[in-house]
């Protein structure tokens, strides 16, 4: 640690926040202190969680603050303390202009895609979703508007056509936690360019939001092409996972989560939605330009598993079909 490094104050909570901390605390930067989301109950148990951030952070003995509210006089006086230079952001909720203004060169965040394109809270998601060949990351001063700092850098990244939303989530979060160490160490040398973000847009150019997903999002339209569903699986998975409804001849539903399909592209006659099934090691969706080959799923209350195990518990296959909107 040098004695000109800046003071840096760090704010995250997720896993994807972990690696960028971790890169600050390893390249030698001086982090004076940690703001993560309160530990909350999770899971059956309702035992209480710590998040992935506070967990880092208490490994490497750092000062850990956690507002149940960002307005809090005391939390306020207590990060005034710290005497920030500047504070990082990753993953983490919005903040209100006193918290974000306090530090001398404000605000930095690191965001998952390349901006302006998917401002929002799901770019990872989305990205896949709507088919991207390629993504990225993007850091940026905070101002008002969620999302539309000036951009100071950013990487991009290839997104592979069976890419899912682990796979790209830590592709990167790898690259973006050099461009975080990257960023500061400008910044510490007053060597930074700030990209009003209206520059990076071609003229005619729609951009692509990021909104937060919700369950009705996550539905599968079997009658969409095969390219929209394949994209619509992977940007899904494992988290929180496209879903589907199978049904029997008395009605009744049974919901399942599809977290890996094959594309098969070829012409058939089958009615949209049809499910083909040897009964033992294949499960196949009729679709638009082919069949979707359905390899990992999830029924309710269950454990996740490979299809041929689901078949093999689920010998009345043959009397089920998909329901279709």
């Amino acid at each position: 640690m040098t004695k000109n490094s800046l003071r840096l104050i760090y704010m995250g909570t997720p896993e994807f926040a972990v690696a960028p901390l971790d890169a600050l605390i390893e390249a030698g930067c001086n982090v004076v202190g940690v703001i993560t989301n309160p530990d909350k109950p999770a899971g059956r148990g309702q035992k209480i969680q710590e998040s992935a951030v506070k967990k880092y952070a208490l490994e490497k003995g750092l000062t850990i603050l956690q507002p149940e509210k960002f307005r809090n006089e005391t939390f306020l006086a207590e990060l005034k303390a710290l005497n920030a230079d500047l504070q990082v952001v990753v993953a983490f909720k919005m903040l209100p202009e006193v918290v974000w203004n306090m530090p001398k060169y404000g605000t930095l965040n690191l965001h998952a895609s390349l901006l302006p394109h998917y401002r929002g809270a799901a770019p990872i998601n989305w990205a896949i979703m709507n088919g991207d060949k390629e993504s990225g990351v993007s850091t940026f001063l905070l101002q008002k508007e969620i999302d539309t700092g000036n951009v100071i850098f950013q990487e991009k990244i290839n997104i592979g056509e069976n890419d899912n939303l682990e796979i790209l989530h830590d592709n990167l979060m790898e690259i973006g936690s050099k461009l975080v160490v990257k960023t500061v160490r400008a910044i510490e040398a007053n060597d930074y360019p700030q990209i009003p973000q209206d520059d990076l847009v071609t003229e005619g150019e729609t951009l692509k939001v990021a909104p937060k997903i919700f369950k009705d999002d996550c539905k599968i339209n079997w009658s969409a092409s095969i390219e929209n569903i394949h994209n619509h699986i992977r940007g899904l998975s494992p988290y929180p996972a496209a879903w589907t409804e199978l049904y029997d001849t008395n009605g009744k539903k049974v919901p399942v989560k599809v977290y890996t399909a094959n594309k098969e592209i070829e012409s058939h006659s089958h009615a949209i939605g049809s499910l083909l099934s040897d009964k033992k090691t294949y499960l196949k969706v009729a679709v638009d330009g082919g069949f979707l080959n359905l390899t990992t799923i999830q029924m309710a209350g269950k454990k996740r598993m490979e299809i041929g195990d689901f078949l093999r518990g689920f010998q009345q296959i043959h009397n089920y079909k998909l329901l279709i909107d």
